[in-house]
């Protein structure tokens, strides 16, 4: 079982979910010190790849990610995208599904079994205590009703 798992619930059409869960840019916005470096062309399809840079100054560790399975929601389905962590320091994947709830709106699935290189099994608790708490906050302002920090102004 992921070592991550959260569950949100929003009433975005789950289209304008998936848009804003897969805007891979607003990511780094919603990571205190973290910014989102684009490697690959749009749109986002299988063999994107990004890094979420964490850092001060010369202090840094990156997160390279890529995307190996690209499943835009289609009613009546789910959308699903899988990133695989490719870095040297963070290791693992996470997944993002988007479904659709029967009353309208979307259910939010993020999953994640994140491994940092060199960090022992026994500090995995807490790892995955800090992951909850990031990756909570970033779904939380991604859904938001309202623009959150690192919202693009023009985007509906």
């Amino acid at each position: 079982m992921p070592a991550i798992r959260i569950i949100h619930r929003t009433p975005l059409p789950p289209a304008e979910a998936w848009r804003r869960l897969t805007d891979w840019e607003r990511h780094g916005a919603q990571v205190p010190l973290t910014r989102t470096i684009i490697e690959t062309e749009p749109p986002t399809h299988v063999g994107t790849r990004f890094t979420a840079r964490t850092g001060v100054g010369r202090i840094t560790f990156d997160d390279t990610m890529e995307v190996v399975r690209w499943q835009p929601p289609a009613p009546p389905s789910a959308g699903l995208v899988r990133l695989e962590k490719r870095g040297r320091a963070v290791t693992g994947w996470a997944e993002i599904e988007v479904r659709p709830l029967p009353s309208g709106g979307t259910e939010a699935h993020w999953r994640e079994d994140l491994r940092v290189r060199g960090l022992p099994r026994l500090l995995d608790p807490l790892t995955a205590a800090a992951g909850r708490l990031v990756f909570n906050r970033a779904l939380t302002r991604l859904l938001s009703p309202r623009p959150g920090p690192g919202a693009r102004s023009g985007r509906g």
